[in-house]
């Protein structure tokens, strides 16, 4: 039998922790070490990068990690994959060769194109999600180090994986199972108690970065280094696989991966094996995301002490509106926040103080800039009492506008750079299938006899995890054990959602089920605006939706909460 694949992440985002990648590598036995840097606000990022030096436009991090690296990896036989070349894989691929050359360590370097698009007028950035198969045809070159440009997470195992197993476009299972690893693997900590519900009683000072063991069949075991912190259990597992899906087909280049057959078992500590995932063909489209520049934004926080909260919000307002219009500025838009951090006979000023945060946006960086902050620092002596503010207001900055569109796969180039310069183009799959949802699954039996009920926080019964897709935010919620399954599962419908979440009640939620893994998850349409770049929200990434969601009270069974199987959360 093959040997499974130890494929490990050292970096789930462009700015995670810089020594994972030498710990990794010294940390326990690997064959692969992949690196996630690329996100939707990372693109914008590097797309402002490259304006100022057309050389750029990928994550510098990288080199600088690699210059112990390289050693390391040479000396243990790791390779690395990275979609660290963002807007110039090839760039990157000859500033690792010269680094290699500069440390003295022999390595074959390859790299991966062709996802760049044509960039639409108004726009930064244009660029299609590439599946694994170029990177599978580097590592089958023989290179050591292999750095692409936008691929999905996943395609950083899929890649690997394939090119070890021998696994073609028609070995869907297999592919699919690869999927749901990379998916688990792609954020880093978040697979080993990092952003966790159930975070109390775990060791989390530092947790240690996921490892996947791929089997030839597509199963895996995520477990992590010996020695490391953090935990690796089933929740861990569930929650990072409900992680900005949505329903039961989580769809890619390479496969569409069916969540609704992932099956997850305990394997020993800090071990969870996943079998069972099925896989369908990919679409016979690609994602594609763009970037552009979205106008301007201003924001100013006052900090409101003491009493009269509201009165001394709304005076502020009303002034703060009045200098506007004396100086002839009007965003397009202006957005008032309160939020009520305070608390009343509080023993220090900052638990007595709310703070109410204005945002401001227009096209023209004049009309969010001095006009805007002149208007907010003149009040400092004629406002409410106790008037000042958390940073001085600054001239307003760019703020960024992510959309996501679909491009037909067989238009979009997939291009190998081999080892030696070689460019192998790559075909799509011949066999596709557009992408539509599935039946929902029949619901769990109701609990027979639930009796008496308490008003508690759902997150005595049940853990979640959201995050961002452009302007929308995934809500993934999870039961404790199978009782509590079969009550959450008929009491949290997406009216009850909204009820909950008041923020959501005007937008379109849609829920999903999934039963093999006790678990909901629901996407709620236009809570973010028009993304991350554009801070529509306080928490404009929605990674903290979940756990405002787990904090709200509902009246659950006192038989779930007298028998549920995770820690009590406190107030």
């Amino acid at each position: 039998m093959t040997a499974p694949l130890r494929i490990g992440n050292a970096s789930g985002f462009y700015g995670d922790r810089f020594d994972a990648l030498s710990e990794m590598l010294t940390g326990g036995p690997l064959d692969v070490l992949t690196g996630d840097y690329l996100a939707e606000l990372t693109m914008l990022i590097l797309g402002r990068s490259r304006l100022k030096d057309p050389t750029r436009g990928y994550a510098t991090t990288f080199l600088r990690q690699l210059e112990e690296g390289l050693g390391l990896a040479h000396e243990r036989g790791v390779r690395i994959v990275a979609n660290a070349g963002g807007l110039n894989p090839a760039g990157l691929a000859d500033a690792v060769r010269e680094l290699a050359t500069k440390v003295g360590v022999p390595v074959r370097v390859a790299h991966v194109e062709g996802d760049s698009l044509p960039v639409p007028e108004g726009f930064l950035t244009a660029n299609a999600y590439l599946g694994g198969a170029g990177i599978a045809a580097c590592l089958t070159a023989g290179a050591d180090i292999v750095v692409t440009g936008r691929v999905t997470d996943a395609a950083l195992v899929t890649g690997p994986a394939a090119a070890h197993f021998g696994w073609g476009p028609g070995d869907l299972d297999a592919l699919a199972g690869a999927v749901v690893a990379g998916h688990v693997l792609e954020c880093g900590t978040q697979a080993t108690g990092g952003n966790y519900s159930f975070f109390r009683g775990h060791d989390l000072r530092r947790p240690g970065f996921p490892v996947a063991e791929i089997h030839a069949d597509g199963s895996s075991v995520i477990t992590k280094h010996d020695g490391t912190g953090g935990v690796v259990d089933l929740g861990t597992v569930t929650a990072q696989l409900l992680y900005e899906t949505g329903g039961a087909r989580y769809a890619g280049p390479d496969v569409t991966a069916r969540l609704d057959t992932v099956r997850l078992d305990q394997d020993g500590p800090d071990r969870v094996r996943i079998s069972g995932v099925r896989g369908e063909a990919p679409p016979p489209t690609l994602k594609a995301g763009l970037n552009r520049l979205g106008g301007w934004r201003n924001e100013v926080v006052f900090v409101l002490t003491g009493l009269d909260i509201e009165a001394k919000a709304q005076l502020v307002r009303e002034q703060f509106t009045d200098a506007l219009a004396r100086s002839g500025a009007e965003p397009d838009e202006v957005r008032w926040e309160l939020s009520r951090t305070d608390r009343a006979d509080a023993a220090t000023e900052e638990s007595a103080s709310a703070l109410l945060r204005l945002v401001v946006r227009d096209r023209d960086q004049e009309a969010v800039g001095r006009a805007v902050s002149g208007a907010a620092i003149e009040l400092a002596l004629g406002s409410y009492p106790g008037f000042h503010v958390t940073a001085p207001p600054g001239k307003g900055a760019p703020y960024g506008v992510f959309e996501a569109r679909y491009v037909p796969a067989d238009e979009v180039p997939h291009i190998a750079v081999l080892p030696d310069g070689q460019r192998l183009s790559l075909a799509p799959p011949t066999t596709t299938r557009p992408l539509q949802g599935v039946a929902e699954p029949p619901l769990p039996a109701p609990l027979p006899d639930p009796g008496p009920t308490r008003s508690a926080p759902l997150g005595r019964i049940a853990g979640a995890r959201s995050g961002d897709k452009g302007g929308d935010a995934n809500v993934g919620v999870w039961a404790v054990d199978d009782d509590a399954w079969r009550w959450l599962a008929h009491e949290l419908t997406v009216e009850r959602f909204r009820e909950l979440l008041p923020e959501t009640a005007a937008l379109t939620v849609v829920r999903h089920l999934l039963p093999n893994l006790r678990a909901l998850n629901f996407t709620v349409h236009g809570l973010l605006g028009e993304g991350v770049a554009a801070q529509h929200r306080f928490d404009p990434q929605a990674k903290a939706v979940g756990e405002w969601l787990r904090s709200r009270h509902l009246p659950i069974p006192v038989s779930l909460l007298e028998t549920a199987h995770a820690p009590e959360a406190h107030a």
